[in-house]
């Protein structure tokens, strides 16, 4: 069996993505966030590096990003604090480490590779997270850190609205403002999935959730595959709208097409992603097999993602635009 080919694929959230909202510095913006997050998890990859450590360089230079709905960019949930979620899967191990509802942790998926590596569990939640992570000493930011003017007048909105609001949803006519930046600002959950060169796989995603949360909702990010899993024949993370993801253990779900219908990689994510729209989930994902073949499906206006083949070379693209 010869060598396998290095690949690396991240995203930014999918959603209601549109070109007439884009400003061109706007868009800059956003290609430079992705790019910056594709050859950090590259970097290792190319020097010959684990795909675990790629996928969690990769999204810790996400959830820095300001621009995305992660780390630092994080929504507010109802009380305006920001609860966010991670997760981190080894394909070769099948050890995983999640974290849900962790306030003040500057990077979530560092936190939730250490639950992975220091504790028998798979997955914290809430004030124990919280307390773990002061224990082992993660880094940790204060509330000014995490708040951006853009995120506080979403959850003023989405209050008004009276609804919980996906950060990369469009606001319709009658609620949104046309003042206000929503519109031209979608944003979205954050993942990375890796193959390095001994064919061994990985995911991580990160996520600040849903604008106006409330009750301590968890989404499928930090629910192992649900929109976070990495396995013998491929590694996954999800973006989109949660509770579908959930219901059908997206992620794992084109694992087991893979293994159970002899599919390929292409066709098991299509398949998966068909099944999400047929049954009203909106959003998409990405995907990498032990050979290095990358796929990317989506079913909403647009996905930011971004990737590097067997060529080195980076692509970056924000909507239905050619894989090329």
């Amino acid at each position: 069996m010869g060598q396998s080919k290095s690949a690396l694929a991240i995203h930014g959230g999918a959603g209601t993505i549109l070109r007439s909202a884009m400003t061109p510095e706007l868009e800059a913006e956003y290609r430079g966030g992705l790019s910056a997050a594709l050859h950090a998890g590259w970097d290792i990859l190319d020097k010959g590096g684990s795909s675990l450590d790629a996928v969690e360089a990769a999204v810790i230079s996400l959830e820095d990003c300001p621009l995305f709905n992660a780390g630092r960019g994080s929504v507010f949930t109802h009380e305006g604090k920001n609860e966010m979620d991670a997760a981190i899967m080894d394909g070769s191990s099948i050890n995983a480490g999640a974290v849900a509802c962790v306030r003040n942790v500057k990077n979530p998926v560092k936190l939730a590779r250490l639950v992975m590596e220091r504790t028998e569990h798979v997955s914290l939640a809430g004030d124990g997270a919280d307390q773990f992570a002061e224990e082992i000493g993660v880094e940790l930011a204060d509330n000014a850190y995490f708040y951006t003017e853009f995120r506080w007048k979403q959850l003023e909105e989405a209050i008004e609205a009276g609804k919980v609001q996906l950060d990369h949803s469009a606001y319709n006519s009658e609620t949104q403002p046309s003042t206000t930046a929503s519109s031209s600002k979608p944003f979205g959950t954050v993942g990375a999935v890796a193959c390095d060169t001994s064919g061994r796989l990985a995911a991580a995603t990160s996520t600040g959730g849903m604008t106006n949360k409330r009750y301590g909702r968890v989404g499928d990010t930090a629910i192992i595959g649900a929109g976070t899993y990495a396995g013998e024949v491929c590694a996954v993370s999800c973006t989109g709208h949660g509770e579908y993801f959930m219901r059908n253990l997206t992620a794992y779900d084109v694992s087991a097409r893979m293994k159970y219908k002899g599919m390929n990689l292409e066709d098991a994510a299509r398949e998966t992603v068909e099944h999400l729209t047929k049954i009203g989930g909106e959003g998409g994902l990405i995907a990498v097999d032990t050979q290095g073949n990358l796929v990317l499906p989506f079913n909403s206006e647009g996905m930011y993602r971004g990737w590097i083949g067997e060529d080195g070379t980076s692509k970056i693209r924000i909507y239905h635009e050619s894989e090329s």
